[in-house]
């Protein structure tokens, strides 16, 4: 486990009494790194260094599970129940946001002051895919993404196409978006996700209108790249990081988005972001 996180920074961030640890990497500009269940796995920890590699700081809270433990049927059960049960997370209610987004938001103002830049990136993953949506609130926020986002739990048509924020927080990012032609979100799902439903990406078209990129990656039977019908995690277990792979391609966008909006590089020739 030692080697898995070597290069990363092992702190922590208190805000309105909660403490959690904080697993930091890199310099310039900050993309707080949301893990998914179970918790900040190798895989995980891969896509943060090609964040680091990119030239930005990678800020990886942890909100469950143990750092660097690789992944099992046995550990995602074991790190889901509490996650359910927790007051800081809302995986039923309908038009609500975790109430974990105000600690983040808290974690990404310390960032940008620390790591300067004209604002942060953010990656939510799974469980955690809609935080990014929530913290959009801010305005340092200008470059999130969302990862195959699976809260509020997928039970019915409403909790479907639900993006699990409250309605002034996606009446305050509609306002961002509006105001700014150049702010993106970028969304990751695979087509036959049934974590991720794609009544939800439809509801963040509706929404956001052009400020929402939506790449949905082919995971049907038979489908030409050998992605199992089962196929959850777009930048991480499920990532094949080839040329000539949609999953590579995914990963170069949002990769493309933190280059252009934090760094300021200019815009890959044919990019959407």
């Amino acid at each position: 486990m030692t080697d898995v996180l070597e290069g990363f920074e092992s702190t922590t961030f208190e805000f309105d009494g909660k403490t959690r640890q904080v697993l930091r990497s890199g310099s310039g500009p900050a993309v707080i790194v949301i893990a998914e269940m179970p918790g900040i796995t190798p895989g995980v920890l891969g896509f943060a260094r090609r964040v680091v590699d990119l030239g930005c700081t990678a800020v990886l809270p942890s909100l469950f599970g143990t750092p660097g433990r690789a992944i099992s049927p046995g550990y995602a059960l074991q790190s889901i129940g509490p996650a359910c049960v927790s007051r800081e997370f809302t995986t039923l209610a309908l038009k609500k946001t975790s109430p974990v987004t105000s600690w983040l938001l808290a974690l990404s103002r310390q960032e940008h002051d620390r790591c300067g830049g004209p604002g942060v990136g953010v990656v939510g993953m799974c469980f955690t895919g809609g935080f990014a949506l929530g913290m959009m609130v801010d305005d340092a926020v200008i470059a999130p993404v969302l990862s195959q986002p699976s809260l509020p739990f997928h039970m019915g048509k409403a909790r479907a196409a639900d993006v699990g924020v409250s309605e002034p927080d996606l009446a305050r990012v509609k306002q961002r978006c509006e105001a700014d032609p150049d702010l993106c979100l970028i969304g990751l799902r695979f087509t036959g996700d049934k974590l991720s439903p794609r009544a939800r990406f439809a509801t963040l078209e509706r929404e956001l209108g052009d400020s929402f990129v939506g790449v949905e990656i082919d995971s049907s039977p038979g489908n030409p790249y050998g992605h199992p019908s089962t196929a959850h995690s777009v930048l991480t277990e499920h990532l094949v990081d080839e040329p000539g792979q949609p999953t590579h391609d995914a990963l170069q966008q949002v990769l493309e988005l933190f280059r252009r909006k934090l760094l300021g590089a200019p815009a890959a020739e044919g990019s959407s972001t």
